[in-house]
């Protein structure tokens, strides 16, 4: 009974993983090791729940609600607060980068710039084309919710974007 559960969560995780590194790369801005601590932790989560997660009507949802919690959680953490991040580790290389790295800079900037509950909005709305419902379940809010903080993100967006190409630079 065991193995078999074991099989089936290595099977899911081998069909998932991936999709889940891109997605945590996306709600974090572009951190691609907070991105992969992110995933273990929903991955740890979705196997000590594996029995629920085959019984979920809408497994993909279930996925989604788990590493938006994952997230949540790791942003209450008190030494997370404390961790200073650098732009750029010494000893990797720019291939290295992530698996979002068909993002323009610029954009990766302004999304890093947005609080989490909005990038994660404009993230499942516009890069993975969910609807306001299915991103409120993901959510764990409100459709009104998701609607007012995707409205807030795209114009923090917009200009954080046309600020970047009147000055040239990119953040």
């Amino acid at each position: 009974m065991k193995r078999d559960r074991d099989e089936q969560f290595h099977s899911f995780v081998l069909s998932r993983r991936s999709g889940l590194v891109r997605t945590a790369t996306l709600l974090t801005g572009g951190d691609a090791h907070l991105a992969e601590d992110l995933v273990q932790s929903t991955l740890t989560k979705l196997y000590v729940a594996w029995p629920a997660v085959q019984r979920a009507d809408n497994i993909e949802g279930y996925l989604r609600r788990t590493l938006v919690n994952a997230l949540t959680d790791e942003r209450r953490r008190w030494w997370r607060r404390h961790e200073r991040s650098v732009a750029e580790l010494p000893d990797r290389s720019r291939a290295e980068a992530g698996s979002a790295g068909d993002l323009d800079d610029g954009l990766r900037a302004a999304l890093r710039d947005l609080p989490p509950k909005m990038r994660a909005a404009v993230v499942f709305r516009y890069f993975y084309d969910l609807s306001v419902a299915d991103t409120a379940d993901a959510l764990g809010c409100s459709e009104g919710t998701v609607k007012s903080q995707t409205a807030r993100a795209l114009d923090r967006l917009r200009a954080a974007l046309d600020e970047s190409s009147l000055t040239g630079v990119t953040r």
